[in-house]
């Protein structure tokens, strides 16, 4: 039984050796360490490493043109998916805190994206969604409020063009999804939106486990 334990220790230390590998394994700029300084400084969670790699690799293979994102922060996730883009992608960020927006512009210039690159619309997610073009998107991602995502969901079916992506962070919701305990609402929304994404007819899944869960799923053609 002993040795059985430490057998399960050494494959757990491996496992967390091997997760924080994958998610260093693409190194980043001085103008994504600025915009995760500025997350940090005003309080704000940034993607890790491994879901901007992630992002910018699903942006390659969409060869996205168009993409909205849901959340802009200080810019961390911005500059993956522009880094993935076409060159001549426009990145469609949301984000009801402009003053972070402002910090998303400066990261952006940083990192050597022109400014018509990116078109920023200050406001809430769900006021703002509305108003975006039907199937003009490549690509949506989705790092906003958990409880509205199911909402976020019904929305960027009607933004992807067939074939697209759309894209949940933060759906391990630091383990609680899949915590047995009683859990706030916000994570029961969570374990909706697994569950719906998993079963839709529409959608094509995969959850990976890089930062805190990234959801992805591809509108069938």
């Amino acid at each position: 039984m002993r040795q059985l334990r430490g057998q399960e220790r050494a494959i757990t230390a491996n496992r967390q050796t091997s997760w924080a590998f994958a998610d260093a394994f693409v190194a980043e700029d001085a103008a994504l360490r600025w915009a995760r300084e500025r997350a940090r400084e005003a309080g704000m969670r940034s993607v890790s490493s491994g879901t901007g790699a992630a992002l910018r690799l699903l942006a390659a293979t969409a060869d996205a043109k168009a993409v909205a994102e849901i959340g802009t922060g200080t810019g961390v996730s911005g500059i993956h998916l522009l880094h993935g883009m076409r060159p001549d992608g426009v990145l469609t960020t949301v984000d009801s805190e402009p003053e972070m927006q402002q910090f998303a512009r400066q990261a952006f210039r940083a990192a050597g994206f022109a400014g018509n690159r990116a078109r920023f619309i200050p406001g809430r997610a769900l006021d703002v969604l509305p108003r975006l073009a039907d199937g003009g998107y490549d690509l949506v991602f989705f790092d906003a409020d958990r409880s509205e995502c199911l909402e976020y969901l019904g929305e960027s079916l009607r933004l992807l063009r067939p074939g697209g992506l759309v894209c949940f962070e933060g759906v391990f919701a630091n383990g609680r999804t899949v915590d047995s305990a009683a859990q706030p609402a916000e994570v029961l929304r969570l374990r909706e939106l697994l569950r719906s994404v998993r079963e839709s007819t529409v959608l094509q899944s995969s959850l990976l486990p890089v930062g805190d869960g990234l959801l992805c799923a591809v509108k069938r053609a």
